[in-house]
């Protein structure tokens, strides 16, 4: 249906589902999963996605890297790196629309930054995290040291990163690594509810929101000042703020169209 081989996708109620379908390797990650997932992305951007959910098929979300996959040469791992990580880390960095992940099972490795790229991620219960690979004599990768390091700070990113001990889902959200916990048969279901109220919603405040509270994490208080300044008056000239004022005017809620 979806006309990918190692992801699946769908478009409903403008939410782009991207599901990684590798479930035998529990979807670990290599060329093609990463190139197919890049493409359905771009695909539902044409298609007028206004949010997207990356989950995961089986019981796992996304175990890292297919160490094992012979397209990856042992001797050269930045060269996937360049080729496929990091332009998809930055790709999701760059969506002007939000990103929700359901994280369904195990998040390891590459694919514990995956899941915490999220701007609302959604855990099931059962499922951990794992900044694994220093079990097999790696570092973390595809964006995990950054994303770990600014929610939990220095000590738990140290002891998540050297130790390579599972994170269970309750802890994870106590130390604010993502956002809400669920019974594992309410995972997508919780993350396509946020996602299409998103869809539905401002979609330039929203673009301009993620980007800016990511500035805000390396930028100085009078950096912030003039970043919140630009963006509110780029959105101050949007249509959904002109029919914002006129539904408060009407004492009814706003139809929001995304420009």
């Amino acid at each position: 249906m979806s006309g990918f081989s190692t992801v699946e996708f769908a478009l409903r109620d403008r939410v782009a589902l991207l599901k990684l379908n590798r479930p035998e390797r529990l979807n670990a990650l290599n060329l093609a999963i990463l190139s197919e997932a890049t493409s359905a992305i771009d695909r539902g951007l044409a298609e007028g996605a206004r949010a997207v959910v990356l989950t995961g098929a089986g019981r796992a979300f996304c175990c890292g890297a297919d160490l094992q996959d012979r397209s990856i040469d042992p001797n050269d791992l930045g060269a996937i790196i360049d080729a496929a990580y990091n332009p998809f880390a930055r790709k999701l960095a760059a969506l002007d629309i939000p990103v929700i992940t359901a994280v369904n099972g195990l998040a390891a490795g590459a694919g514990c930054g995956l899941a915490l790229m999220g701007d609302i991620s959604v855990m099931a219960r059962s499922a951990c995290l794992v900044l694994a690979s220093v079990n097999v004599g790696l570092v973390p990768d595809a964006g995990a040291t950054w994303l770990v390091a600014k929610s939990v700070g220095r000590a738990k990113a140290l002891e998540m990163a050297l130790l390579g001990c599972k994170l269970t889902a309750e802890n994870a959200l106590a130390a604010g690594l993502v956002t809400r916990v669920v019974y594992e048969e309410a995972v997508l279901g919780e993350a396509m509810a946020i996602a299409r109220r998103l869809a539905a919603g401002p979609s330039v405040a929203i673009g301009m929101i993620r980007k800016q509270v990511s500035a805000a994490l390396t930028a100085s208080f009078d950096e912030m000042l003039e970043i919140e300044r630009t963006n509110q008056e780029t959105a101050g000239r949007t249509a959904d703020f002109r029919e914002a004022v006129m539904a408060i005017a009407g004492k009814r809620a706003p139809k929001f169209r995304g420009m």
